[in-house]
This record gives C-alpha cells, structure tokens and sequence, in this order.
C-alpha cells in the first residue's frame, strides 16, 4: 500500500472509533448483577426447597442444579432466555442456566442436519471447552487444596 491509502485507512480507523457507540458500563454492570442475583435468588430457593426432600446436602445440590439446567432450557427452547441474556449480559451468561442456553440453542440451530452430525456434534463442539476448562479448573483447584492443606500442617 502506499501512503496516501495508508494515510486513508488510519484516518478510516479514527473516524469509526470516534463515532461508535460508547458502552454503558455502569447500566450494564447493574443489569448484570440484578440477573446474575435473581437468579442465584431462585437457587437458593429451590435449594431450600430440595434440603427438605432431598435425605444429602449433596443430592440437593445436584437437584438445585439439574431445576436449573431444566429451567435454562425450557426458556430457551420458549425464546425467552435470550431476551432475558440480551438484557442481563454477563448475569444471564455465567450461571449455570446460561451453559444450558448455549448448548440448547445450538441444538435447536443444527437439528435439521442429523441427530449425530447435527444435533450431538454441535453442542459438543459448544460444550467442549466448557467441559474441558472446567474439569482442569477443578483438578488444578483440587491440587491447590492439597498442597496448601499439607503447608498448614
């Protein structure tokens, strides 16, 4: 490129990043956490809800988090998670809920290309990494655990 095309393109940049729209971090931040808290609100509730059933804290737990699931898919499958991610941001994408929305929607998406190529495919491809960070993220977590167990004694 010569100069003047170089000279163009920077000005191009400038201009763009002088006129884009600024993001509202502070609105966004709010609307994240009023997500985000209502529903660890509703977890919290089913939990209490699970513990009086349920004879383990742990089968409660697992419970709380399959109503969860259940829940996020559900209102994808309605439409309605994403209206609710679109206002919430970060608040609807982190919980749990917001993994169930993301492979629920790629199934929807790629359904018409086969149940094994399509539907099971895709969300793996999805769910991968999630699943993969997350297992490495607990064993890591696990290991930090031990040695600092084993340092304080």
């Amino acid at each position: 490129m010569d100069g003047k095309a170089i000279d163009a393109q920077q000005r191009y940049q400038k201009l763009v990043k002088d006129n884009a729209p600024k993001p509202k971090v502070g609105r966004n931040l709010w609307r994240a956490f009023l997500v985000g808290g209502a529903l660890g609100v509703i977890g919290h509730f089913l939990y209490g809800l699970f513990e009086a059933i349920e004879p383990t804290k742990g089968e409660s737990t697992a419970t709380t988090l399959a109503s969860l699931i259940f829940i996020g898919a559900v209102l994808t499958a309605l439409g309605v998670y994403d209206s609710i991610a679109q206002w919430g941001g970060a608040g609807a994408a982190v919980p749990i809920t917001g993994f169930a929305n993301t492979i629920v929607s790629a199934a929807m998406e790629f359904r018409r290309e086969g149940l094994i190529l399509g539907l099971g495919s895709r969300m793996f491809v999805i769910a991968g990494p999630v699943l993969v960070y997350g297992t490495v993220a607990g064993f890591l977590t696990g290991l930090a655990k031990v040695a600092i167990m084993n340092l304080l004694h």
